[in-house]
């Protein structure tokens, strides 16, 4: 079954000391285009990351963004207290509360406010402190790459009803032209037949070179192996589809060949009708290369 390059999967997991988010996005692309977000301390894990992305997903435009959070909250982490700064802070307020003669009593709280007074941890400082196992958060990218893949079968499904579908009608137009290819060959015999009629009585006709021109005017106008062949590949192509093994650049050739024969009986059949259904057929093909370009 076929398997779309487009795909999204996410997970996540929260715990007292930290939330972990793993998101993934995938589009199509010939080869496997990667970028990775990652927090400061996996950095060292972004290779292992890649080679895990690679082997899962295989092609596509993927972009993997990996968010890590802790709870700020002061309770939990407490705050320090800068002394020199609040020392500073309250002498300088206390001059200029004497250089107004302003009251002294509040001047405690508005320095113990002024900014650097009462510090934060750095979140830097909190994950050196509260170190997060890698195999606790690998999981999470396993589990978000396995989604996108649920996603890309699940999209595939809709992509194979419908190129199958575009396939039908190709091969539908194809029996039509089987159908009425004697009747097209009915109609260049009694053209050659009138035209004979009317060169036989010329005084410079060659019987044997005019038999060798309507030889090769015949062969030019057959298009009996190009309908085999047509038909081989479109079988080719249904049985393809249902290989196991990713098939999207396999059935991107494959669609070539059914092109080139589509051509190549437009230009042989010389006939208004069969050019009707060429056309058509060259429709639906264009509908199955446009959707075989976000196959993997």
């Amino acid at each position: 079954m076929l398997q779309s390059m487009t795909g999204y999967g996410i997970a996540r997991r929260e715990t007292d000391h930290y939330a972990a988010t793993v998101e993934v996005k995938s589009l199509n692309s010939k080869t496997l285009d990667l970028s990775l977000r990652l927090p400061r301390f996996l950095q060292d894990r972004e290779l292992e990351i890649r080679n895990l992305v690679t082997k899962t997903l295989v092609r596509g435009k993927v972009n993997l963004t990996f968010d890590f959070t802790r709870p700020r909250s002061a309770a939990r982490l407490g705050v320090v207290l800068n002394q020199e700064t609040l020392l500073a802070a309250y002498a300088e307020l206390e001059k200029a509360a004497e250089l107004v003669g302003a009251p002294k009593d509040q001047l405690f709280a508005l320095a113990l406010n002024l900014p650097g007074v009462l510090q934060a941890p750095t979140a830097e400082a909190v994950e050196e402190e509260e170190e997060v196992s890698w195999d606790e958060l690998l999981p999470l990218v396993h589990e978000a790459l396995e989604r996108v893949n649920q996603f890309r079968r699940d999209e595939g499904q809709t992509l194979t009803a419908e190129i199958l579908g575009y396939v039908e009608r190709i091969r539908a137009q194809l029996t039509e032209v089987e159908r009425y290819d004697p009747m097209r060959i009915e109609q260049v015999r009694l053209r050659l037949q009138m035209h004979l009629a009317e060169i036989s009585a010329n005084e410079h006709f060659n019987p044997i070179r005019f038999e060798q021109e309507i030889l090769y005017y015949i062969e030019k106008l057959d298009i009996a192996e190009e309908k085999v062949r047509l038909g081989s590949h479109l079988q080719y192509f249904n049985e393809t589809v249902g290989l196991p093994e990713y098939s999207g650049k396999k059935l991107a050739f494959i669609s070539q060949e059914i092109g080139r024969e589509i051509n190549t009986i437009g230009s042989k059949a010389n006939d208004s009708t069969v050019q009707h259904l060429v056309v058509g057929m060259k429709e639906e093909l264009e509908k199955i290369k446009e959707q075989i370009n976000n196959i993997l």
